[in-house]
């Protein structure tokens, strides 16, 4: 079992390895003393594991419960939020109890935001089951719910007491959402890490899963530990989402955040003006592991979606450019101009016939 630890506002660490489901609620009484558990899950997670975690947290000594909601995209919204918040109340939660988030990033997103406002505050731990929150969403205490105006709009920054990845689970994941978690993992190695985006050029990385989620967490605890509050270089972390979510949001989130990001980077590569023997190996990349790099929006229309990123300062947003394979770099554009990035993005698609 690999151990990485998070120096935060509250330390954690994050725990990446096989069989670590049925030890979820042994090795959570190491760092939490048994209480009153709610576990919050999504209904496919719960069928597919919510049993085994909950018997793991009582014989661990954990008074449980369980709450359920639809699986997906749709239900991360404020609808949802109040439905956990008021099984937390009618289970009589306090603040010294416990939430446990079983599932993918809507669930860690919502259990999390849930965690953070209910009694101005209490414990939770993440329990990642997709690719994609195991390398990014579990980590680093972002927590929020979607709005109508925007995704991730509201929210609060709340950081675990423990993160438990199985890697058995990844392993089980179906191709897609393996896909959609590997292009985080990308992520990670455009902006830091040669060796990992080496890796995962071959696109048959499986085998080293746990390896791909530890350098994607140590890179991700470096930058949170420097820049908690995403005021400063945590911004880098966002390389691909001002235009993925305008992709996102544009589709009615048919499309898929990791295939959202993974377009989004291309785009910003374009957009930069990176070689294009980069930009071709970046989406030969993506291809390798199940993704798109193409975009179908017009410039006019991805423009005013980007317009509702929560990144956005007033007449400002920040875009992250990549500069290479390992470095990228934060540049900060007025909005007006966003239409024109990505026209150069979308221009330099249609000339690299991508």
């Amino acid at each position: 079992m690999r151990k990485i630890h998070v120096n935060a506002s509250t330390e954690y660490d994050v725990l990446i390895g096989e069989g670590l489901i049925d030890k979820s609620g042994e090795l959570t009484a190491k760092v939490v003393k048994p209480c009153r558990c709610l576990i919050v899950t999504d209904d496919t997670v719960d069928g597919l594991y919510g049993d085994r975690v909950q018997i793991s947290f009582t014989y661990a000594g954990f008074e449980t419960r369980r709450f359920a909601f639809p699986a997906g995209e749709a239900s991360k919204n404020l609808s949802t939020l109040s439905d956990i918040l008021n099984a937390m109340g009618a289970y009589g939660l306090s603040r010294s109890d416990l939430i446990v988030a079983l599932g993918g990033g809507v669930v860690g997103d919502i259990a999390g935001f849930a965690a953070a406002i209910y009694t101005r505050g209490m414990r939770f731990v993440q329990i990642p089951t997709t690719l994609l929150a195991a390398v990014d969403s579990s980590v680093g205490g972002k927590t929020a719910v979607d709005m109508p105006f925007g995704k991730n709009m509201v929210g609060a920054f709340h950081q675990p007491r423990l993160v438990i990845t199985d890697t058995d689970v990844l392993r089980d994941l179906p191709p897609l959402q393996l896909s959609n978690g590997a292009a985080e993992a990308v992520k990670c190695g455009v902006l830091n890490d040669p060796e990992l985006f080496a890796l995962l050029e071959g696109g048959d990385w499986l085998d080293r899963v746990d390896e791909v989620v530890a350098r994607c967490v140590a890179y991700k605890r470096d930058v949170v530990a420097g820049d908690e509050f995403d005021t400063g270089n945590r911004a880098l972390l966002n390389l691909g989402h001002t235009f993925g979510h305008a992709i996102e949001q544009l589709s009615g989130f048919t499309v898929l955040h990791g295939q959202a990001v993974g377009v989004g980077m291309v785009m910003a590569a374009s957009a930069a003006g990176c070689p294009g023997a980069m930009i071709r190996r970046l989406s030969d990349c993506l291809r390798r592991n199940g993704l798109p790099v193409r975009c179908d929006y017009d410039a006019p229309a991805l423009a005013r979606a980007a317009l509702s990123d929560k990144k956005r300062a007033g007449a400002n947003i920040t875009l992250v450019l990549p500069v290479r394979i390992g470095s990228c770099c934060l540049k900060k554009v007025p909005v007006t101009e966003l239409p024109a990035w990505f026209e150069r993005a979308l221009a330099a698609q249609e000339a690299l016939k991508l």
